[in-house]
Parts: C-alpha cells; sequence; structure tokens
C-alpha cells in the first residue's frame, strides 16, 4: 500500500538507509517458514538448524544475486548526508546543506544535563548494574542505551532518543538503591547487599564452613608454577570476601550501613525533589511557543519578543491570498502554517538545487537577486535583530548556492570564503556589502546601506528589529500566471494532488548555468563530482 504513495513509490525496496530494516523483516520471515515446517514435521533441534541453515543461505544467494544485477543499473537509492552525518564530523559530510544545520553537531556534557539533568548520573549507574545481570531481556537495555548514546553523541538533535532509555536505567539505580537502604532498617537480614540479595548469619558462617572443607578436601595443587600462583590468588580474594563479610555482620557494620543507607534516603530527596523542580521550571519553555521568546533589555527589564508572530500575522491580515513569500527555508514551515501563505521554501529540503536557488537569489548581487525573486516571490522576509539572524547564517546560503551555481563564488573557493565578515566588529567583505540580503537587513540601519527604493518597497517591520518585510515592485505577473497555470504542473497522473511545479520560463537564463549537485554517496548513480568534493574538503 505505501509504494502507492508518489512521494513513496518504491524508496522502502532502493534506500540503502531502508533496505536494513526491510532484510530483518524478511529474515523474520524466513525463521516463521521454519518454524511452520517444523511444526509439520517432527524435528530435532540439530535439523531444526540445518533447515535454518538451508532456507537463509538459499536466500542470501538469491538476495547476492539480485544486488549483482541491479547495482551496475543504478537502482539503489544513495544514503544520505544526514546519515554519512552520524559517522563522521558533522561539519565534514560533503553536502553544504547539512553541514549548515546546527542540530547535526555533536551534543556536549552541558546539552545532556539540560534535557536530562541528574538522569545524567543516575543512568550510568544502571547500565553498569544491568551489565553485571546480564540476560536476555537486560541485553536489549544495554544495546538500546549503548546505542542511543552514540548517535545522541554525534547529533545534538538526536538527545531526545536518550530520554526513554535513561529513564529505564536510572529507574534502575534509583529502585535499586532505594530498595536497599529500606532493607538495612526494616529487614531482619542484616547482611543484605546493594542487589537486594543476601543471608543470614548463620548461612554464611555454614558456606564459610563449607568452603573451609572445601578447601581441606582439595587435591594437590598442580606442579605448573603458573596454575600455582593463580589458585594462592583465587584463595587470597575468598579469604579477603570472608573478612569483607564478617565485618559488614558485626554490630558496627550493620552501623555503618544503616548509617549508609541513611544518607542515600537523605540524597536521594533532595536530588528528588531538586529534580522535581527542574522539570516543571523546563517544562513551559519546552512548551512555550519557539517564536515567543523571554530577553533582557540592556537596563535589566525582562521582555516578551513577539515579533514573529506579528510578522506572521501581518502577512496574514494585509496580503493577498495568492502572495508568495521569499524566506529562508528555515522559517517556511511557519509562515505557511501561521501566515497561511505560500512561501518559496521550507523544512522539506529535499530538493537541493531549488534551495541552492533560493541562497542564490538572497546572497548574490541587489540586481540579480531582484532579477530572481520578481519571478518566484511577491514578498521578501528577512530575519534580523542581530544573534542567528539570517546575515549570521548568510555564508551557509552562499556556500550552498555555490554547490550548484559553480561561478557563485570566486573560482577555487567551494566554501565561499570570500562572502562572510573579515573582522570580530561585522565588517562584511566586498561580496556580502554588495549581496540583496545585506542590503534589505541593514537597509537604513547601517551607515551607508539603503536598497533600491524602485525595487524594494518596507512594508513593516517589527517592534524590536527582529523581521522585516519587503514588497517586490514590478513582479512578473506573466511568471506568476505561468507557475499558477495547472497546464504547467508535472503531475504524476491527471487529476493528482503529487504535482512538482516547474520554475517559469523568465529563469532560463540563470537555471542554463546551474549544475545539479552530486553527493559523496552518489556512487551508484555515475553523478560523482570528484573535483568540487576534493576542493571543498580541502578548504
Amino acid at each position: 500500500l505505501a509504494i502507492q504513495v508518489p512521494v513513496v513509490g518504491w524508496a522502502p525496496l532502493k534506500s540503502l538507509e531502508q533496505l536494513g530494516p526491510c532484510a530483518v523483516f524478511c529474515g523474520y520471515q524466513l525463521l516463521r517458514i521454519c518454524d511452520f515446517i517444523k511444526g509439520k514435521k517432527e524435528m530435532t533441534r540439530l535439523e531444526l538448524f540445518k533447515l535454518r541453515a538451508k532456507v537463509f543461505m538459499a536466500a542470501g544467494a538469491i538476495a547476492i544475486v539480485l544486488v549483482m544485477a541491479l547495482a551496475p543499473k543504478g537502482y539503489f537509492g544513495p544514503i544520505s548526508s544526514r546519515v554519512r552525518g552520524l559517522f563522521v564530523q558533522h561539519t565534514k559530510t560533503g553536502n553544504p546543506l547539512v553541514d549548515s544545520v546546527a542540530e547535526h553537531q555533536p551534543a556536549s556534557s552541558r546539552a545532556y544535563f539540560q534535557y536530562l539533568h541528574h538522569v545524567c548520573s543516575l543512568a550510568p549507574l544502571g547500565f553498569l548494574m544491568v551489565m553485571a545481570n546480564v540476560s536476555d531481556s537486560s541485553s536489549f537495555l544495554l544495546v538500546w542505551g549503548y546505542t542511543a548514546y552514540f548517535f545522541s553523541h554525534r547529533m545534538v538533535r538526536l538527545i531526545l532518543l536518550t530520554a526513554p532509555i535513561g529513564s529505564a536505567l536510572g529507574g534502575i539505580a534509583a529502585g535499586r538503591m532505594f530498595n536497599w537502604s529500606l532493607r538495612q532498617w526494616f529487614d531482619n537480614d542484616d547482611s543484605a547487599t546493594l542487589d537486594g540479595g543476601g543471608g543470614n548469619n548463620s548461612s554464611k558462617l555454614s558456606a564459610g564452613a563449607v568452603k573451609k572443607g572445601n578447601k581441606a578436601k582439595k587435591p594437590k595443587k598442580p606442579s605448573g608454577v603458573a596454575n600455582s600462583d593463580r589458585s594462592e590468588r583465587v584463595e587470597s580474594l575468598d579469604s579477603l570476601k570472608s573478612a569483607f563479610d564478617g565485618a559488614l555482620s558485626t554490630s558496627e557494620g550493620v552501623l555503618a550501613k544503616r548509617f549508609l543507607s541513611g544518607l542515600l534516603l537523605l540524597l536521594g530527596y533532595v536530588l528528588g525533589a531538586n529534580f522535581a523542580h527542574y522539570c516543571w521550571r523546563l517544562a513551559p519553555d519546552l512548551s512555550s511557543p519557539t517564536i515567543i521568546v523571554k530577553a533582557r533589555l540592556r537596563d535589566g527589564k525582562v521582555i516578551k519578543v513577539d515579533d514573529y508572530r506579528e510578522a506572521y500575522w501581518w502577512l496574514r491580515d494585509n496580503t493577498p491570498e495568492d502572495s508568495r513569500i521569499m524566506a529562508w527555508w528555515d522559517y517556511g514551515y511557519q509562515i505557511t502554517a501561521i501566515s497561511n501563505r505560500t512561501t518559496i521554501a521550507d523544512g522539506n529540503t529535499w530538493n537541493h538545487e531549488h534551495i541552492a536557488l533560493l541562497g542564490k537569489a538572497l546572497t548574490t548581487s541587489e540586481e540579480e537577486g531582484y532579477e530572481i525573486a520578481r519571478h518566484l516571490a511577491d514578498y521578501v522576509l528577512i530575519w534580523g535583530g542581530g544573534g542567528g539572524d539570517d546575515l549570521a547564517k548568510s555564508p551557509h546560503l552562499a556556500r550552498i548556492a555555490n554547490s550548484v551555481y559553480r561561478d557563485h563564488c570566486p573560482e577555487g573557493d567551494p566554501t565561499c570564503r570570500s562572502f562572510g565578515f573579515v573582522d570580530r566588529q561585522g565588517t562584511p567583505s566586498p561580496m556580502m556589502e554588495r549581496s540583496l540580503l545585506y542590503r534589505l537587513h541593514g537597509n537604513q540601519i547601517k551607515k551607508g546601506v539603503v536598497a533600491d527604493p524602485e525595487k524594494w518597497q518596507e512594508v513593516f517591520r517589527s517592534k524590536y528589529g527582529r523581521v522585516r518585510i519587503y514588497k517586490i515592485l514590478g513582479v512578473s505577473q506573466e511568471s506568476k500566471e505561468w507557475v499558477a497555470d495547472p497546464a504547467n504542473r508535472l503531475c504524476d497522473v491527471p487529476g493528482s494532488w503529487f504535482c512538482p511545479g516547474q520554475y517559469p520560463p523568465g529563469l532560463a537564463d540563470i537555471l542554463a548555468r546551474k549544475k545539479d549537485f552530486a553527493q559523496l554517496e552518489d556512487f551508484n548513480r555515475g553523478q560523482a563530482d570528484e573535483e568540487y568534493q576534493k576542493q571543498y574538503f580541502e578548504m
């Protein structure tokens, strides 16, 4: 059923990322077939093992033949750069679009503590306790814990994966320590141990007597020096353990254990109360809208910055319903959902070339950027106000644009280092200074920066200057009507909702200069761009 959806298609049987889970699924089906055959026949364990071996060997042979036949034809899809970023440095995946996403950077200890708090300390203890009692069920926790930590450590956005297993392991550690602490006070067994086990003194003494009896009945030590030394070390450890158990069984040992248990209970109460308070304090920050944030003015006054929502509502209330908004893809979903307006790009960044065209429009010269924008959009929305605004991100925009439009940055500069700030005071490079984004971002704010009033009209500026909206003057109505015409849409079947659009003819000259981006992972499509990748990694 899923392959009938156009955007899914045969991807589950082509993508290298999905073929692994598909193979596991097929493996379980083979096991079920073997169990079915076993139910029909009387089979011993050895016979069942041989049957499974034959079935899996046959399936493996068929799979190898299929792979060898289909791989040269480019049937299998590449591994995405996002998956590749889990195993290499996040800024060196070979894809500038993936490298630009801040959430792909490795997680820090501060990030773990921010989202997990005391679970960071308890989970490793629970992991060690589970390791001490490995079973079929507990091994699942170990594998889950290791996998979640590995991937979250590689990519900060995946810390979310550690929450369930961290809670489980932390609960195991806290529960066992709490159980041991209570047993020291309410259990008549004075020899309770941390894992909940224990026995009375008489049983320990009898066990010691048995051990001594066993020692007395032991055969002679082997003549080998190595075996003799090993036996002596084992005996010394047994003696040390017996002495330690004996010390804990005394009244002083019981008092020490009760003191330690009381300390653990007190510490658990304090840390538990602190953890609960932290959770309640963090909850509003995580549940509140991210477009409404708190800030502090220079005089110390705390304010709510509502600029983003105000801008989106202004678009909704003051622009025609068929308006098209040009903004960087980070805000695409917000514009669509809150403003109910069409945006040029959003978080669905599978079309690398389209994102590159948007990046080129914003980071190229004002004249060329205008010629692109007037064929695509009616308004341009810019995030300003410092911090992580559009100008701070702009070097990434230029780098992405250059991955498709190779003449965007100077020759021999694939990472577009010529676009950016030249010092810590925020002085722009010549390429940045003449860019469309810099002009709109600093229009009549920075000294000497003015956007062409014949091309752009500022129609909205938020209260704290975080968002600015410009109306594009001289929009190409011909291009707008051409794009809106259903006859110019490429639908998979007549009347389908899956209709990828086309660029208007007015952009033909610019699109003729593009070169489709080929990832390192496109090894089976014959599209490798070795020279670009080599320069990209060397910079």
